[in-house]
């Protein structure tokens, strides 16, 4: 087994890496304390990007994307988790469920994407279908060749600075020996476009500066061409480009960790008690020495099944381990960093607190980890019948 990067690989780690620390890391505590990125200072970001060739760095070269396989965006991913997530947004990373788009839909959405003309944001959550994603109360009729759509979506990434959203909702009910069971669709919808409100969401504690946003649809009438991928095959259209995502999560994990290990091996060295380095009691040292093992465990399960994408192989159990590993790894390195920090840990001097709060929501989103098990046990058993 091969587990070294290639000199392409290497580079693109050290580039990404060089552009969190210079360009992402001295914005971060303004970022913090006022919950806001300026536009001035995004509009930068994202010109930066796209000169340095990696925005849309997940799509194919043959629309226009920087041609990364799934191994390579990971290792991206890795890197700019160590940032402020409302600053990295702006290295661009479109869905690539716009990979989906067909005919004008090309042109109006998918290459404007992935030339950082036109930013996305992907609508599935709503108050009362967060795991359960067939739960959704959020509908779309059909009207003459139109589609109506009604409800709310909440919890929305990135809403307040999207041109457009991908939006799922019900189109109808099949009855299954399980039960009535919803049709999901997707739909294209403009900012702006009658019937359709962004408005604020919730304060989080968790990375702050990284909006999420509240959706409001009243008679929103769309043609019949704003549909992505078929009618009633929204699922088939989530399974095909977003299980991904739980990827992308587990790298950022990894990358955020890595970044708190970094500081608690220099605290533990600098600070001293008891006439000595903190570092030279096993109390700390040993927490160092699991720290760095679990690092290591999550990054290797993550490019595991990065790997095995890339290769065409089962990844869904991969992934959900990797998910679910890495993310739960990341609660208990930032929560030892802080103790190792002592009383400062927890001051805003310091940024350990804050990667303690934002480490929380990762367990959440992108799919619980108890549905992370879920799947997980679901794919050990589903062989056997049970």
């Amino acid at each position: 087994m091969e587990f070294g990067l290639t000199s392409e690989q290497e580079m693109i780690v050290d580039t990404v890496r060089s552009f969190v620390e210079t360009e992402i890391y001295p914005h971060e505590a303004e970022v913090e304390r006022t919950g806001e990125v300026p536009p001035d200072l995004a509009a930068e970001l994202r010109r930066k990007v796209i000169e340095m060739g990696f925005w849309a760095c997940n799509f194919p070269e043959e629309v226009g994307g920087g041609g990364l396989n799934h191994l390579e965006f990971t290792l991206v991913e890795r890197e700019l988790g160590r940032g402020s997530m409302a600053l990295t947004h702006f290295f661009g990373r479109p869905q690539n469920i716009l990979m989906a788009c067909e005919g004008e839909q090309r042109d109006r959405y998918l290459l404007p994407a992935v030339r950082g003309e036109r930013m996305d944001a992907l609508a599935m959550t709503e108050p009362d279908a967060g795991s359960d994603v067939r739960g959704m109360k959020c509908t779309a009729v059909r009207d003459g060749g139109d589609w109506v759509l009604n409800g709310t979506k909440h919890f929305i990434s990135g809403a307040d600075h999207a041109d457009f959203f991908i939006v799922f909702a019900a189109t109808g009910v099949d009855d299954t020996p399980h039960g009535p069971k919803k049709r999901i669709t997707c739909f294209l919808v403009d900012r702006g476009h009658p019937g359709f409100t962004v408005r604020d969401g919730y304060r989080s504690v968790s990375h702050r500066g990284y909006k999420n946003c509240i959706l409001e649809f009243d008679d929103c009438r769309l043609p019949a061409g704003q549909v992505l991928g078929a009618v009633d095959g929204g699922f088939d259209v989530m399974n095909t480009w977003l299980y991904a995502t739980r990827l992308t999560v587990a790298a950022f994990s990894v990358g955020r960790a890595r970044r708190c290990f970094d500081h608690a091996v220099q605290w533990a060295a600098e600070r001293r008690q008891f006439g000595q380095a903190i570092a030279k009691f096993q109390g700390v040292s040993f927490q160092v020495a699991d720290m760095i093992t679990e690092i290591d465990a999550a990054d290797w399960l993550t490019l595991a099944a990065a790997w095995r994408l890339d290769r065409g192989l089962p990844a869904n159990r991969e992934i959900a381990s990797a998910k679910l590993y890495a993310t739960e790894m990341l609660a208990r390195v930032t929560d030892t960093t802080l103790q190792i920090h002592g009383g400062m840990g927890l001051m805003d001097d310091l940024p350990i607190e804050r990667f303690w709060r934002d480490a929380r929501v990762e367990r959440i989103w992108d799919g619980t980890s108890e549905i992370q098990r879920h799947i997980i046990g679901r794919e050990i058993f589903r062989p056997l019948g049970a």
